[in-house]
C-alpha cells in the first residue's frame, strides 16, 4: 500500500502547480503584443488570447488601385504579432507541460 504522506504531498504539489499555471495563462492572456512592418505602415495589437485589439495603418498606404498589397501587409503584421503569442506561450507554459507532450 503506498505512503499517504507521500500521496498528500504529491497531490499538494500538484495543486500548487496548478495554480502557477492558472496565474501563467492569466498574466499571458493580459499581455499585449505588438508587430509592425518595416516600414511601419501598419501596426498591430493583439492580446494573449489572439485578439487584435487595436490596428492601425498608414493613409498614405491607402491605394484604393493596390488594395491586395494592402491587405498583403495586413495579414503579414497580424500573422507576426499572432506568432509573438505562441512563441510567448511556448515559453511561458512550456515549463509546465515539458516532457509531457501535451498541446497548450
Amino acid at each position: 500500500m503506498p505512503n499517504m504522506g507521500n500521496m498528500q504531498g504529491m497531490m499538494k504539489q500538484m495543486q500548487k502547480v496548478q495554480k502557477e499555471m492558472q496565474a501563467e495563462q492569466a498574466n499571458l492572456e493580459a499581455s499585449v503584443f505588438e508587430a509592425q512592418d518595416t516600414n511601419r505602415l501598419v501596426q498591430v495589437k493583439v492580446n494573449g488570447k489572439k485578439e487584435i485589439i487595436e490596428l492601425n495603418i498608414a493613409a498614405d498606404l491607402v491605394d484604393p488601385d493596390d488594395i491586395d498589397m494592402l491587405q498583403d501587409l495586413v495579414i503579414a503584421t497580424v500573422n507576426d504579432a499572432l506568432g509573438q503569442v505562441d512563441r510567448a506561450t511556448e515559453q511561458r507554459m512550456g515549463r509546465f507541460t515539458q516532457g509531457l507532450n501535451l498541446p497548450f
